[in-house]
């Protein structure tokens, strides 16, 4: 397998990783691996951004359209699809290009990031305790047993002063043990595609026009023929919240297309925040002349 890396094109929504990774596929001889949670949902395409057969430029894509929209999203059982695979291109010889803006997927992916499972009767048990007692005498007990997690969490946070709880009860190891380093455990290149603020707004709002003029409210009607409301994933993703809202009656087409603009771009900025606290993430301008190329030399560093 050799050292081999793994690239992630990494960034916030409407960026144009997309095509980015495309292009370096073609340059270095790749496959693309979707990293973003909401394009592993058949069906959700044209608010997803998912790229048109024709777009993809003949370049194999994997880990977009294989669950149902009633399907609850897992990271974990991401991660457990996406190891194999990358280890099948990389003995292949083929560079696994990583894309998308969902950033513990990208993390799930790349790093030593484990995830522990649950125990409903410890979970259930925690959870009365919660509210009962409120998150302070919890978060009291965590900071005893786990001084590292307790300073990670918030002490008004119950559901992940619970869940560390969960984790060190059932697993006997502390919870800190678990939480996400930037330690790879691939070779990797990660290359973030930087937008002036004012501009990644115009995108954003450009692409959400698009959408409709796309036909995105027929999407989100047949999806919700399918289930759509009843997933607890994909029923919040952006745009296909805002629309159900719009189908049930409870705002006009007008007020969803507007306030899934508006939440966009608060998604955005998070997830640029994400992506600036890895320091293993070299920024590009998107708008370089040379944006392929300059990819290509980082990504080339590697191999």
């Amino acid at each position: 397998m050799g050292q081999l890396p793994v690239i992630a094109v990494v960034g916030p929504t409407a960026a144009g990783k997309s095509d980015l990774a495309v292009d370096l596929a073609l340059r270095l001889g790749g496959e693309a691996i979707n990293a973003d949670s909401m394009q592993l949902y058949r069906g959700m395409d044209i608010g997803t951004a998912k790229l048109t057969i024709p777009e993809r430029k003949g370049v194999l894509h994997h880990l977009l359209d294989i669950w149902d929209v009633t399907r609850t999203a897992s990271v974990a059982e991401y991660q457990k699809l996406v190891r194999p695979l990358i280890d099948d291109l990389r003995g292949r010889g083929v560079v696994p290009i990583l894309v998308g803006g969902s950033g513990l997927y990208v993390r799930a992916a790349l790093d030593d990031l484990e995830f522990p499972g649950t125990d409903p009767d410890i979970r259930s048990r925690l959870e009365r305790e919660l509210a009962d007692l409120g998150p302070s005498a919890l978060y009291a007990r965590l900071a005893e047993a786990d001084p590292v997690a307790a300073a990670a969490i918030l002490p008004t946070n119950g559901r992940r002063i619970v869940r560390a709880l969960e984790v060190i009860e059932f697993s006997g190891r502390p919870f800190s043990a678990t939480m996400p380093s930037y330690d790879s455990v691939y070779p990797s290149v990660q290359i973030g595609l930087e937008v002036p603020r004012p501009e990644l707004d115009e995108r954003i709002e450009l692409r959400v026009e698009r959408m409709w003029a796309a036909g995105f409210v027929d999407e989100v009607r047949t999806l919700r023929e399918e289930g759509l409301a009843g997933g607890l994933t994909a029923s919040r993703a952006l745009g296909y919240a805002q629309v159900l809202r719009f189908l049930d009656g409870e705002w006009s087409e007008e007020e969803a297309r507007a306030e899934t603009v508006r939440a966009t771009r608060r998604f955005a900025r998070r997830q640029e925040s994400w992506f600036r606290r890895d320091p293993r993430v070299r920024w590009l301008p998107y708008d370089a002349s040379d944006l392929v190329d300059q990819a290509a030399r980082l990504a080339t560093c590697g191999l």
